[in-house]
């Protein structure tokens, strides 16, 4: 089992398309990336502790490759909008890969420029040795398994669930 962790805008996203990828065996909210200890939803919000929100994907590679799970995070949020995402506005919504090794890191990097043949901008995802991943209040995991009739999942997550269907449905569950 691998796990990579991501920011892609709001968590919420991620996670969504993540839970039902085969493979994936665990997808966790959280924060990283910042200098406050033990923030939660309110104080990463604030845009003062310096944490993305982030996805912590555990999946199987004999299931589906690593790359498979880099390409869809790409395709998933807009990597060439620095510290946005639609109306998700702040650092802590950075489009950001967290490593644990330097062959991690390479890997990410590697993903970076396979990816950035789809995009016009220069695709500006921060790549950071991850530190400390802190998981999210309880509300915020499978958000959009236990709240699929909210609006934000409507208007958001649903558009972004499509999009991974139509590039991936190959790995995704119904």
């Amino acid at each position: 089992m691998k796990t990579f962790i991501l920011g892609g805008g709001c968590f919420w996203c991620l996670d969504a398309v993540y839970q039902k990828t085969k493979g994936v065996s665990s997808v966790v909210s959280g924060y990283t990336g910042g200098h406050f200890p033990d923030p939660d939803y309110y104080s990463v919000c604030s845009g003062m502790t310096g944490h993305a929100e982030v996805v912590a994907v555990t999946f199987d590679e004999d299931v589906i490759p690593q790359e498979t799970v880099l390409d869809m995070f790409f395709a998933l949020h807009d990597p060439t909008t620095l510290n946005r995402q639609g109306y998700d506005v702040g650092t802590q919504y950075r489009s950001s890969m967290f490593y644990m090794t330097d062959t991690e890191r390479a890997l990410f990097e590697e993903a970076i420029e396979r990816n950035q043949t789809l995009w016009t901008a220069p695709i500006v995802t921060e790549v950071t040795r991850v530190g400390t991943f802190y998981p999210a209040e309880d509300f915020h995991q499978d958000y959009y398994g236990k709240n699929p009739d909210a609006g934000y999942c409507h208007v958001i997550i649903n558009p972004k669930l499509a999009k991974a269907r139509k590039y991936y449905s190959r790995w995704l569950t119904a």
